[in-house]
């Protein structure tokens, strides 16, 4: 090489990093970058990868401790969600499933996917035979299992507060050895709030026999018949009222509303009435209402007036303080 050739070729070297990484430029660069920031966070445990899978939904069978009455669905509990999914063209939201080990007939187990189960079975039963069942496959055991099929199902309005309060009673004692406040602190619930839908499933079998459609029951419901399973005396009534209804269902073979038998249950256990009452203490009157809490005190009475104090405290309604008021004025008002 001539040394002009030899020069220029100097030159040229000296403005080049032998050391540098070629840079990749355009969609490789952008495929890489993608797949290496991908690669980061799975590693540092920022992105969590679920294994969803179509499925025949005749090889998944319902997990013994699922919150919902599979026996119960029908076409018009399941119509909306059908209907959404013809819309669709297929499932959205994927079931959640754990796989079967030892049972030939099924592959998958549904913890949480009930209605999305039952309403593709259907559609394929009924002119729809490519539509799959849609699962979220999950490694997981039993408790683990009730807990995310409470959180999922928790808002849900279609699944109704008894078969929620039965569910919870079985895991009591399934999952918790008994202790409520254990099972509250694991499920992120108040002991109170836990406490209502207890109750619901420990309803007594001879109250549970009025009712026709205990589906239809709520926490309100238990909440207005709790105070009077308390006493035998009005437990007894209680038991008595609800065997007659059974058998006036049965006579007729309809069903009677559920708000219906609580009016009829709370009616039958509930006391006479009591007119108000005044009871002296020293040189005052108290004046109680109908039931029996104190509404009023009557400190004294001069050519002025008389001088009352109101005992909004005293556990009496604001009915039974108007009425009382209203007794005073038409003695003293002239």
């Amino acid at each position: 090489m001539s040394r002009k050739n030899s020069g220029f070729a100097e030159e040229l070297a000296a403005g080049i990093d032998l050391n540098a990484v070629p840079k990749r430029s355009g969609i490789a660069s952008n495929v890489l970058t993608g797949r290496s920031n991908r690669i980061a966070e799975l590693a540092s445990g920022a992105v969590i990868t679920r294994t969803h899978e179509l499925v025949d939904p005749a090889r998944c069978r319902m997990w013994e401790g699922h919150n919902r009455d599979y026996a119960l669905l029908d076409h018009q509990r399941c119509e909306d969600l059908i209907e959404s999914i013809k819309a669709q063209g297929r499932q959205e939201i994927p079931a959640i499933v754990r796989r079967v080990s030892g049972d030939p007939r099924f592959d998958f187990e549904v913890i949480c996917g009930a209605r999305r189960h039952w309403s593709i079975s259907w559609l394929r039963a009924h002119n729809y035979p490519d539509f799959r069942f849609l699962v979220d496959v999950r490694e997981m055991g039993d408790e683990e299992a009730f807990r995310v099929a409470d959180i999922e199902n928790r808002a849900r309005d279609d699944l109704s507060d008894f078969e929620r309060a039965r569910d919870y009673l079985r895991a009591l004692h399934a999952y918790y050895d008994g202790r409520q406040k254990t099972m509250a602190e694991r499920i992120k619930v108040s002991e109170s709030w836990l406490t209502r839908y207890l109750d619901l499933a420990r309803m007594p079998a001879e109250l549970m026999v009025a009712f026709r459609e205990p589906q239809a029951l709520t926490i309100r419901n238990v909440i207005a018949l709790k105070p009077f399973l308390k006493a035998e005396e009005t437990r007894d009534l209680l038991f008595r009222k609800a065997a007659a209804l059974a058998e006036a269902q049965m006579a007729t073979g309809q069903a009677i509303p559920v708000l219906e038998i609580i009016r009829a249950l709370t009616e039958v256990a509930t006391p006479p009435k009591k007119a108000p009452t005044r009871k002296a203490a020293g040189s005052t009157q108290v004046v109680t209402g109908e039931s029996g809490k104190p509404v009023l005190r009557i400190e004294g009475a001069d050519r002025k007036g008389l001088r009352l104090t109101l005992l909004h405290k005293g556990g009496a309604t604001r009915e039974e303080a108007e009425a009382a008021i209203r007794e005073l004025l038409d003695r003293h008002w002239l």
